[in-house]
Protein backbone atom coordinates (compact mmCIF):
# COMPACT_ATOMS: atom_id res chain seq x y z
CA UNK A 1 0.00 0.00 0.00
CA UNK A 2 2.76 2.35 0.97
CA UNK A 3 5.06 1.73 -1.85
CA UNK A 4 2.26 2.24 -4.29
CA UNK A 5 1.18 5.44 -3.06
CA UNK A 6 4.97 6.33 -3.10
CA UNK A 7 5.30 5.25 -6.56
CA UNK A 8 1.77 7.31 -7.56
CA UNK A 9 3.88 10.39 -6.37
CA UNK A 10 6.78 9.66 -7.91
CA UNK A 11 6.48 7.48 -11.11
CA UNK A 12 2.60 7.97 -12.68
CA UNK A 13 2.18 10.09 -14.93
CA UNK A 14 6.17 10.32 -16.20
CA UNK A 15 7.57 9.08 -18.80
CA UNK A 16 9.94 5.97 -18.57
CA UNK A 17 13.54 6.78 -20.60
CA UNK A 18 14.84 3.48 -20.25
CA UNK A 19 13.92 0.08 -18.43
CA UNK A 20 17.77 -1.59 -18.04
CA UNK A 21 18.12 -5.17 -16.83
CA UNK A 22 21.40 -5.52 -14.58
CA UNK A 23 19.92 -9.23 -13.94
CA UNK A 24 19.39 -11.77 -16.07
CA UNK A 25 17.48 -13.69 -13.80
CA UNK A 26 14.78 -10.76 -13.24
CA UNK A 27 12.69 -10.67 -16.35
CA UNK A 28 10.34 -13.50 -16.70
CA UNK A 29 8.76 -12.73 -20.32
CA UNK A 30 9.62 -12.71 -23.80
CA UNK A 31 6.46 -11.52 -25.29
CA UNK A 32 5.10 -8.47 -25.31
CA UNK A 33 9.09 -7.63 -26.00
CA UNK A 34 10.41 -5.66 -22.58
CA UNK A 35 12.10 -2.43 -24.33
CA UNK A 36 8.82 -1.52 -25.91
CA UNK A 37 7.78 -0.02 -23.19
CA UNK A 38 10.99 2.23 -23.27
CA UNK A 39 9.61 5.53 -23.79
CA UNK A 40 5.85 5.45 -22.71
CA UNK A 41 4.26 7.16 -19.87
CA UNK A 42 3.10 5.14 -16.89
CA UNK A 43 -0.52 5.68 -16.39
CA UNK A 44 -1.36 4.25 -13.21
CA UNK A 45 -0.47 1.58 -10.54
CA UNK A 46 -2.40 -1.00 -8.58
CA UNK A 47 -1.45 -4.18 -6.72
CA UNK A 48 -2.34 -7.97 -7.44
CA UNK A 49 -1.71 -10.14 -4.51
CA UNK A 50 1.84 -9.58 -3.30
CA UNK A 51 2.30 -7.81 -7.16
CA UNK A 52 3.46 -4.15 -7.88
CA UNK A 53 1.33 -3.59 -11.24
CA UNK A 54 2.54 -0.49 -13.44
CA UNK A 55 -0.13 0.77 -15.73
CA UNK A 56 1.70 2.05 -19.69
CA UNK A 57 -1.40 2.11 -21.39
CA UNK A 58 -2.49 0.15 -24.78
CA UNK A 59 -3.11 -3.21 -22.06
CA UNK A 60 0.59 -3.21 -21.45
CA UNK A 61 1.09 -4.30 -17.89
CA UNK A 62 4.66 -4.48 -16.02
CA UNK A 63 4.43 -6.59 -13.54
CA UNK A 64 6.60 -6.65 -10.12
CA UNK A 65 7.35 -9.08 -7.69
CA UNK A 66 9.16 -7.99 -4.69
CA UNK A 67 9.42 -11.72 -3.04
CA UNK A 68 10.85 -11.50 0.35
CA UNK A 69 14.20 -9.79 -0.42
CA UNK A 70 13.18 -7.26 -3.44
CA UNK A 71 13.16 -3.89 -2.47
CA UNK A 72 12.22 -0.42 -4.77
CA UNK A 73 14.23 2.65 -4.23
CA UNK A 74 14.02 5.85 -5.36
CA UNK A 75 16.87 8.58 -6.14
CA UNK A 76 16.42 11.86 -7.54
CA UNK A 77 19.21 13.07 -10.38
CA UNK A 78 22.99 13.39 -9.55
CA UNK A 79 21.42 11.48 -6.10
CA UNK A 80 24.43 8.57 -5.53
CA UNK A 81 22.62 5.10 -5.21
CA UNK A 82 24.01 4.14 -1.86
CA UNK A 83 23.54 0.61 -2.93
CA UNK A 84 25.60 -2.30 -3.87
CA UNK A 85 25.78 -2.29 -7.54
CA UNK A 86 25.64 -6.47 -7.25
CA UNK A 87 22.25 -6.17 -5.25
CA UNK A 88 20.77 -3.77 -8.53
CA UNK A 89 18.19 -6.04 -10.15
CA UNK A 90 16.94 -3.44 -12.63
CA UNK A 91 16.99 0.41 -13.15
CA UNK A 92 13.71 1.99 -14.40
CA UNK A 93 15.23 5.56 -15.35
CA UNK A 94 12.99 8.34 -15.63
CA UNK A 95 14.16 12.57 -16.33
CA UNK A 96 12.87 13.18 -12.98
CA UNK A 97 15.19 10.12 -10.96
CA UNK A 98 15.52 6.40 -10.67
CA UNK A 99 13.91 3.84 -9.77
CA UNK A 100 16.35 0.67 -8.16
CA UNK A 101 14.82 -2.68 -8.02
CA UNK A 102 17.18 -4.55 -5.88
CA UNK A 103 17.07 -8.09 -3.98
CA UNK A 104 18.76 -8.82 -1.30
CA UNK A 105 19.60 -12.59 -1.63
CA UNK A 106 21.27 -14.92 -3.75
CA UNK A 107 18.52 -16.87 -4.53
CA UNK A 108 17.21 -13.96 -6.85
CA UNK A 109 13.25 -14.84 -6.69
CA UNK A 110 12.49 -11.29 -7.67
CA UNK A 111 11.16 -10.73 -10.63
CA UNK A 112 9.53 -8.66 -13.71
CA UNK A 113 7.30 -9.44 -16.49
CA UNK A 114 5.69 -8.10 -18.82
CA UNK A 115 2.22 -9.09 -19.99
CA UNK A 116 -0.41 -7.59 -22.36
CA UNK A 117 -4.35 -7.53 -21.93
CA UNK A 118 -6.69 -7.83 -18.41
CA UNK A 119 -7.26 -11.44 -19.01
CA UNK A 120 -3.43 -12.08 -18.99
CA UNK A 121 -2.83 -9.98 -16.05
CA UNK A 122 -5.57 -11.41 -13.66
CA UNK A 123 -4.19 -15.13 -14.85
CA UNK A 124 -1.33 -14.05 -12.33
CA UNK A 125 -3.97 -13.21 -9.90
CA UNK A 126 -4.07 -15.86 -7.01
CA UNK A 127 -7.24 -14.50 -6.12
CA UNK A 128 -6.75 -13.89 -2.49
CA UNK A 129 -9.88 -11.91 -0.55
CA UNK A 130 -8.62 -8.25 0.32
CA UNK A 131 -8.79 -8.73 4.50
CA UNK A 132 -9.81 -4.75 4.61
CA UNK A 133 -12.50 -4.78 2.14
CA UNK A 134 -13.87 -8.18 3.54
CA UNK A 135 -16.65 -8.64 5.71
CA UNK A 136 -16.84 -11.16 8.51
CA UNK A 137 -18.99 -13.76 6.46
CA UNK A 138 -16.50 -13.21 3.40
CA UNK A 139 -13.40 -13.54 5.43
CA UNK A 140 -14.90 -16.85 7.25
CA UNK A 141 -15.36 -18.40 4.18
CA UNK A 142 -12.18 -17.71 3.17
CA UNK A 143 -10.47 -18.75 6.29
CA UNK A 144 -12.24 -21.70 6.60
CA UNK A 145 -12.06 -23.00 2.84
CA UNK A 146 -9.50 -25.31 3.77
CA UNK A 147 -8.44 -26.64 7.18
CA UNK A 148 -5.40 -25.56 7.51
CA UNK A 149 -3.52 -24.01 10.62
CA UNK A 150 -4.16 -20.23 10.76
CA UNK A 151 -0.52 -19.58 10.08
CA UNK A 152 -0.76 -21.10 6.96
CA UNK A 153 -4.16 -20.14 5.77
CA UNK A 154 -3.68 -16.06 6.74
CA UNK A 155 -0.45 -15.97 4.63
CA UNK A 156 -1.81 -17.89 1.77
CA UNK A 157 -2.01 -15.81 -1.38
CA UNK A 158 -5.28 -17.87 -2.40
CA UNK A 159 -6.97 -17.34 0.52
CA UNK A 160 -5.80 -13.55 1.74
CA UNK A 161 -4.17 -10.49 -0.17
CA UNK A 162 -0.99 -9.12 1.15
CA UNK A 163 -0.93 -10.65 4.28
CA UNK A 164 3.24 -12.13 4.73
CA UNK A 165 5.25 -14.08 7.65
CA UNK A 166 5.94 -10.66 9.55
CA UNK A 167 2.18 -9.29 10.13
CA UNK A 168 0.70 -12.96 10.23
CA UNK A 169 2.63 -13.16 13.68
CA UNK A 170 1.50 -9.94 15.12
CA UNK A 171 -2.40 -10.72 13.99
CA UNK A 172 -2.14 -14.08 15.71
CA UNK A 173 -0.63 -12.49 18.68
CA UNK A 174 -3.27 -9.32 18.10
CA UNK A 175 -6.14 -11.99 18.61
CA UNK A 176 -4.75 -14.30 20.98
CA UNK A 177 -4.55 -17.58 19.15
CA UNK A 178 -2.24 -20.03 18.29
CA UNK A 179 -0.37 -20.11 14.97
CA UNK A 180 -0.98 -23.72 14.47
CA UNK A 181 -4.82 -23.52 15.30
CA UNK A 182 -6.86 -25.15 12.80
CA UNK A 183 -9.01 -22.69 10.62
CA UNK A 184 -12.44 -24.80 11.25
CA UNK A 185 -11.66 -25.18 14.77
CA UNK A 186 -12.30 -21.71 15.43
CA UNK A 187 -15.41 -20.52 17.82
CA UNK A 188 -18.15 -17.97 16.56
CA UNK A 189 -15.89 -15.21 19.42
CA UNK A 190 -12.38 -16.71 18.14
CA UNK A 191 -13.11 -15.64 14.49
CA UNK A 192 -14.33 -12.47 15.66
CA UNK A 193 -11.03 -11.33 17.25
CA UNK A 194 -8.93 -13.05 14.58
CA UNK A 195 -10.86 -10.81 11.91
CA UNK A 196 -10.94 -7.62 14.25
CA UNK A 197 -7.23 -8.38 14.71
CA UNK A 198 -6.36 -9.32 11.26
CA UNK A 199 -7.83 -5.47 9.83
CA UNK A 200 -6.41 -3.07 13.09
CA UNK A 201 -2.88 -4.45 12.65
CA UNK A 202 -2.98 -4.30 8.72
CA UNK A 203 -4.59 -0.57 9.66
CA UNK A 204 -1.98 -0.06 12.02
CA UNK A 205 0.92 -0.84 9.96
CA UNK A 206 -0.08 1.32 7.00
CA UNK A 207 -0.64 3.84 9.25
CA UNK A 208 3.05 3.91 10.82
CA UNK A 209 4.37 3.32 7.61
CA UNK A 210 2.80 6.59 6.11
CA UNK A 211 3.94 8.86 8.63
CA UNK A 212 7.27 7.35 8.43
CA UNK A 213 7.81 7.70 4.97
CA UNK A 214 5.81 11.10 4.38
CA UNK A 215 6.09 12.71 0.94
CA UNK A 216 9.29 10.27 0.19
CA UNK A 217 9.87 6.86 -0.95
CA UNK A 218 9.90 4.15 1.79
CA UNK A 219 13.40 3.07 2.49
CA UNK A 220 13.50 0.70 5.44
CA UNK A 221 10.74 -1.86 4.01
CA UNK A 222 11.93 -4.58 6.80
CA UNK A 223 9.71 -7.65 8.23
CA UNK A 224 11.87 -7.29 11.49
CA UNK A 225 10.26 -3.78 13.39
CA UNK A 226 11.73 -3.22 16.75
CA UNK A 227 7.89 -2.39 17.51
CA UNK A 228 6.68 -5.16 16.41
CA UNK A 229 5.20 -7.26 19.57
CA UNK A 230 6.75 -11.18 18.73
CA UNK A 231 8.06 -11.03 14.87
CA UNK A 232 11.73 -11.17 14.54
CA UNK A 233 11.48 -11.07 18.95
CA UNK A 234 12.58 -14.55 19.65
CA UNK A 235 13.33 -14.38 23.99
CA UNK A 236 12.53 -10.69 24.04
CA UNK A 237 9.91 -10.28 26.18
CA UNK A 238 6.47 -9.90 24.98
CA UNK A 239 5.03 -6.47 25.48
CA UNK A 240 1.88 -7.66 27.11
CA UNK A 241 2.97 -10.48 29.40
CA UNK A 242 6.58 -10.26 29.78
CA UNK A 243 7.07 -13.79 28.83
CA UNK A 244 9.94 -14.58 26.10
CA UNK A 245 8.55 -14.85 22.95
CA UNK A 246 9.08 -18.41 20.93
CA UNK A 247 9.60 -19.47 17.33
CA UNK A 248 9.00 -22.47 14.77
CA UNK A 249 11.57 -22.59 11.80
CA UNK A 250 10.69 -24.24 9.29
CA UNK A 251 11.85 -23.56 5.59
CA UNK A 252 12.91 -20.22 4.86
CA UNK A 253 10.56 -18.73 7.31
CA UNK A 254 9.91 -18.59 10.98
CA UNK A 255 6.54 -18.14 13.65
CA UNK A 256 7.35 -16.00 16.20
CA UNK A 257 4.64 -15.95 19.07
CA UNK A 258 3.80 -15.73 22.86
CA UNK A 259 3.28 -19.43 24.67
CA UNK A 260 1.65 -17.35 27.66
CA UNK A 261 -0.84 -14.95 25.50
CA UNK A 262 -1.78 -17.60 22.47
CA UNK A 263 -1.09 -20.94 23.23
CA UNK A 264 -2.18 -21.66 26.93
CA UNK A 265 1.66 -21.51 28.14
CA UNK A 266 2.13 -24.73 26.10
CA UNK A 267 5.23 -24.67 23.67
CA UNK A 268 4.77 -25.82 20.22
CA UNK A 269 6.87 -27.92 18.65
CA UNK A 270 9.85 -26.94 16.33
CA UNK A 271 9.30 -29.77 13.92
CA UNK A 272 13.62 -30.33 13.81
CA UNK A 273 14.38 -29.42 17.21
CA UNK A 274 11.73 -31.76 18.90
CA UNK A 275 12.73 -34.67 16.29
CA UNK A 276 16.61 -34.54 18.08
CA UNK A 277 15.13 -34.16 21.64
CA UNK A 278 12.86 -35.99 21.30
CA UNK A 279 11.30 -36.87 25.00
CA UNK A 280 13.48 -33.87 26.12
CA UNK A 281 11.21 -31.23 24.62
CA UNK A 282 9.94 -29.25 26.96
CA UNK A 283 5.76 -28.71 26.49
CA UNK A 284 5.07 -25.69 28.53
CA UNK A 285 6.74 -22.29 30.03
CA UNK A 286 7.79 -23.82 33.13
CA UNK A 287 9.81 -27.10 31.82
CA UNK A 288 11.99 -24.72 29.26
CA UNK A 289 12.62 -22.30 32.82
CA UNK A 290 13.78 -26.08 34.57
Amino acid sequence: MVYLEALQRHVVGQRLDRLKLLSPFVLRSVDPPIDSINGRTIAGVRRIGKRIVLEFGDDLFLVIHLMIAGRLRWRAPGQKPGIGPKLILALFQFASGTLFFTEASSKKRASIQLVRGEPALRALDPGGLEPLDATLEQFHDALTRENHTLKRSLTDPHLFSGIGNAYSDEILHAARLSPLKLTRTLSDGELRRLYDATRATLRLWIDHLRVEVKDGFPEKVTAFRPEMAVHGRFKQPCPVCGAPVQHIVYADNECNYCAKCQTGGRLLADRSLSRLLKDDWPRSLDDLNQ
